[in-house]
Parts: C-alpha cells; sequence; structure tokens
C-alpha cells in the first residue's frame, strides 16, 4: 500500500470541530429521517476512489470474495485495487503507477438511476 494517499485522518483542531449530531427522540423520528441512515446493525464505510489510483475504503465494512467467504482486511482502512495489476488483489500495492492506470476519482457522467432520482426529489 506504499504510495497511496494517507487521507487526512489526524485529529481536527477544536475551533474546526463540529458540535456532535443531536439525535431526535424515539417518538420523533419518522421513516423519511431514517431512510438514508443503515441499520445499527450493518457495516458503515467511506469509500473514496483516489485519482489514478485506488478506492480507500474507511470505517466499519466486511470484505468477502465472490464465494461468500470472508477476506481478513486486517485493519480498518485498506487500499482496494482498481488497475488489475496488482499482486497482492485485492489490495492494491501501487502497481497502478508503473501500469500508466488513469481513472479520475468520480464519474465522468452521472448514473442514470442518480437522474431519476433527483427528477422524483425535484
Amino acid at each position: 500500500m506504499s504510495g497511496v494517499p494517507a487521507g487526512n485522518d489526524g485529529p481536527v483542531p477544536e475551533d474546526q470541530q463540529t458540535p456532535a449530531a443531536q439525535l431526535p427522540a424515539a417518538d420523533d423520528v419518522t421513516d423519511e429521517a431514517v431512510r438514508d441512515e443503515p441499520p445499527a446493525d450493518e457495516p458503515t464505510a467511506t469509500i473514496t476512489p483516489y485519482r489514478d489510483g485506488p478506492l480507500i475504503v474507511r470505517g466499519d465494512f466486511r470484505l468477502v470474495d465472490t464465494d461468500g467467504n470472508e477476506i481478513d482486511p486486517g485493519r480498518k482502512t485498506v487500499a482496494l485495487c482498481r488497475c488489475g495489476k496488482s499482486g497482492i488483489k485485492p489490495f492494491c500495492d501501487g502497481t497502478h503507477k508503473r501500469a500508466g492506470f488513469h481513472s479520475g476519482s468520480a464519474p465522468s457522467r452521472p448514473r442514470p438511476a442518480a437522474r431519476i432520482f433527483q427528477e422524483h426529489q425535484g
């Protein structure tokens, strides 16, 4: 995983911290308010595609192979190969640099489902 951006995982200065979110009382929660929240028993993670590099996965997640066998990542932050050239797939080993892999960090165009969702929201 050498050469992979580490992100900004350091402490946040007090003057830049945001107050902790207040959870509504149980009787104030509606289906609409919790629709986008993962179930409490589900893993949660942030996945960040790095420009010309791997997918960085941070948080609580399960990694499984195509047969459903769990792969132990050994940590809470991993880099997953996007170029297909890594010698330690599914993890990144930095080969994307030597292979000349190029890909943006965001989709080049919106997914059709996202457009349909936005049309129904507006």
